[in-house]
């Protein structure tokens, strides 16, 4: 991209790519599909993405580029890039018209076309794009509009550019980049993380999960951009607002919840094992209902021993979310696997939405069912209990990815009384589909009901637990 040095920046200097950015060039051009950019707030992403939108359109015929920005005021944000670049770059005054009420940028010659569009799957429906940019897909409510788009590339042959920073815990984003780092083809070296494949290229600059946010030459490693230093890292967190979730998320590049996270990501990686409850072995089994937007979560618990707290792979029901609710035969049969595999000898669950399935787990199961009503007191039990088989190394889980969604969901929330409890995310509150999937921490509750039940049951109605031989 030689013609980028005459791309002139809003500092009146000419671009000059650096070693980092060409590497990450050098892949796409390749001819790789889908090209992920992951990198902390602040090193010129998106200003690369202008750059590489002009010189595409100037280059391909009868091009079309759709950037998928996660809101409006982020649409703008690149278009702004991209229009700063053609006005203050005298040799693309011929080429580009720039129509800001639109988002449109058009080169007349090639007769090629950039638009911004807002993140709706709906907005960009009738493109067929060249080549797609999605910028900050962490921001996004889902990956629809990510893969409807990589999806519509292969009717012109085209390519697909995600740059993003770290988001939260649990969102389809997270979930889509670690499964990227466990390729077999990833090349990781300090910060940095590469994986080349005849499909995708994927360039993560982040401190290294459990490493020392606070060690500001680790930190700089991260962020690749020459204009990011020490010092400056240095300046920030002497700064009296510095928050550390803030840090650890934009400038360390890791999945970080604001708002008083419950359980890390490090702590719940530790607390994975191989080990599985023995078929036939009887066990406890905490339930939480939920029958229109919340889900319904039925997860297996077995405790030969004080120290040894073991999870199941929970049984998780999605209702319909269009105003239905969910079918309560669904919830027995799954209730009956579940007694079929491990005979369920406890049901621990709050009544006051299952009357029904609390008579049927007595009458069908031959269950003692424990109600267990979610007030504020047992919620405060519930998180102390939780946390400290998470800090004692007794709790044990088999990983599931859904039942780590909805650990990560969760925040701590402090009572008046200056206890604590979970809770779901505030910023992820709304009731539509794509929001749910962000706050449900329906599987936490219940495992963290039946924990809590499983420990504080008098030791007469407690089941004689039988050791691990």
């Amino acid at each position: 991209m030689a013609w980028s040095r005459e791309l002139i920046l809003d500092s009146g200097k000419p671009v000059v790519w650096e070693t980092w950015q060409l590497l990450f060039l050098a892949d796409f051009f390749s001819g790789v599909r889908e090209s992920w950019l992951v990198v902390p707030q602040g090193n010129g992403k998106t200003t690369m993405l202008a750059a590489l939108a002009l010189y595409h359109c100037q280059q391909v015929s009868s091009a079309k580029v759709p950037v998928a920005a996660s809101s409006s005021k982020q649409a703008g944000v690149l278009y702004d890039q991209a229009q700063g670049f053609v006005m203050r770059t005298p040799t693309l005054h011929d080429d580009f018209e720039c129509l800001p009420g639109y988002r449109v940028i058009r080169c007349a010659r090639m007769g090629s076309e950039i638009q911004v569009y807002a993140a709706d799957v709906q907005t960009a429906d009738g493109v067929i794009p060249t080549l797609a940019l999605v910028d900050e897909l962490h921001r996004h409510r889902d990956m629809n509009l990510y893969m409807m788009l990589r999806d519509k590339t292969e009717k012109r042959g085209g390519q697909i550019i995600t740059i993003s920073t770290a988001g939260a815990p649990g969102h389809e984003f997270e979930q889509a980049r670690e499964a990227i780092r466990q390729l077999p083809q990833a090349q990781r070296k300090d910060c940095f993380t590469r994986v080349l494949t005849d499909e995708l290229a994927f360039h993560e600059y982040s401190v290294p999960e459990g490493a020392d946010v606070e060690d500001v030459k680790l930190v700089k490693m991260a962020n690749p951009f020459s204009r990011i230093t020490v010092a400056g890292l240095e300046r920030q967190m002497r700064s009296p607002t510095w928050d550390m979730d803030h840090w650890k998320r934009f400038t360390c590049n890791l999945p970080t919840r604001g708002g008083g996270a419950a359980v890390t990501a490090a702590e719940w990686m530790r607390a994975q094992t191989t080990e599985r409850i023995p078929a036939g072995e009887a066990i406890w089994l905490g339930v939480d209902f939920g029958f229109r937007w919340d889900t319904t979560a039925l997860v297996p618990y077995w405790q030969p021993r004080p120290d040894l707290r073991l999870f199941g792979t929970p049984t998780i029901l999605v209702p319909p979310r269009n105003g239905e609710s969910l079918d309560s035969g669904e919830i027995e049969r799954e209730l009956r696997k579940i007694h079929n595999r491990n005979p369920v000898k406890v049901v621990v669950m709050d009544p006051t939405d299952g009357e029904h399935h609390a008579a049927w787990c007595k009458r069908e199961l031959a269950a003692r069912v424990l109600e267990r009503k979610r007030t504020p007191a047992n919620a405060e039990v519930e998180y102390a209990r939780f946390m400290e088989s998470v800090r004692e190394g007794w709790l044990k889980h088999p990983g599931d990815p859904v039942f780590t969604r909805h650990v990560m969901n969760a925040i701590a929330k402090m009572t008046p009384f200056g206890a604590s409890r979970f809770d779901e995310s505030h910023a992820a509150r709304r009731q539509d589909a794509p929001a749910q999937e962000t706050r449900v921490i329906d599987a936490l509750s219940a495992a963290s009901m039946v924990l809590a039940a499983a420990n504080d049951t008098p030791e007469a109605e407690k089941p004689r637990w039988r050791l691990l031989s």
